[in-house]
């Protein structure tokens, strides 16, 4: 395999930087704790490998010829961007003391902002956000949210919120459906999020709770959650939303609830703690059911 780099001896590049720098064998040896003998072998061996003169030597000393001054620069250039990236980790060494697992819609409405809170009290605890709208995946993390019923895999299972299920959609939806009633909204366009693994209450669930035949109207389907209220908020139609994630929506009046009927939740929102969860995430587990309100 061929090597990705045309490099001479790492050492005896760092050596000769050493001794150009310096213009002083002597000294370059002081500062690698070598003897001055060990600094000339190796820059020898480099002249040889490069098959030219780097310095010229004599009784008073040793300079730098021109493709020894041209190297030198080359590798002073080099060797700053590696020291500034050396420092730049050791200034920021990688440490995440909770990792918590949960959904795009859940981050994006309800946990980021919550974290984003925590951070004001308590910024020196680090947490990992994983991502992921496949229900099974295979991730060791001290939390994890679900849209569940109480999960027991011998850990702490807290229900954060349950709430209802509404109708929402734009004003401007709502205005140019004229929708004031549920029979309304079975004449309107609605958005439709499949996914068979959630277990998330259809349209055809929301109408039959409420005793109204399935819905007839145009439809939009698509899988992820986030994208179906995003269609919502651009006018497509419909959606349906939990009270207590969907909140912020509301308040801000992206999204308005279309009628006052509503449903229960079938399931809740549940914070789900390892069993081996780190002192600090379960630090941040009690802050998020101290702070369940908090905006």
């Amino acid at each position: 395999m061929n090597k990705p780099y045309d490099l001479s001896s790492i050492n005896a590049l760092v050596c000769f930087e050493s001794a150009a720098r310096n213009l002083s064998f002597k000294n370059a040896a002081q500062e690698m704790n070598v003897t001055p003998a060990a600094i000339s072998h190796r820059i020898k061996a480099l002249e040889l490998d490069l098959g030219c003169q780097l310095f010229l030597r004599s009784n008073r000393g040793v300079e730098l010829t021109e493709k020894g001054a041209f190297l030198l620069f080359s590798l002073q250039r080099g060797f700053e961007t590696i020291s500034d990236t050396v420092t730049l980790l050791r200034d920021q060494p990688e440490k995440v003391d909770v990792t918590i697992r949960t959904t795009t819609a859940v981050s994006s409405l309800w946990l980021t902002p919550k974290i984003s809170l925590f951070w004001k009290t308590h910024p020196n605890i680090t947490i990992s956000q994983i991502v992921s709208d496949v229900p099974k995946i295979n991730a060791k993390c001290d939390l994890n949210v679900s849209y569940s019923h109480p999960i027991d895999e011998g850990g702490d299972s807290r229900k954060l919120f349950q709430g209802n299920i509404i109708a929402i959609g734009t004003q401007s939806f709502a205005d140019e459906y004229n929708v004031k009633s549920v029979n309304d909204l079975l004449k309107a366009p609605l958005i439709h999020v499949q996914d068979d693994e959630t277990g998330w209450t259809t349209w055809t669930d929301w109408f039959q709770e409420l005793e109204h035949p399935s819905p007839k109207s145009r439809s939009f389907f698509l899988n992820n959650y986030m994208i179906g209220l995003q269609a919502a908020q651009d006018n497509a139609g419909a959606i349906l939303g939990w009270d207590r994630l969907v909140g912020k929506l509301l308040d801000e009046e992206q999204l308005i609830q279309l009628v006052p009927d509503s449903i229960p939740s079938p399931m809740g929102f549940y914070l789900n703690i390892h069993p081996r969860a780190s002192e600090k995430a379960k630090i941040f587990a009690d802050w998020l059911g101290e702070n369940m309100l908090s905006t």
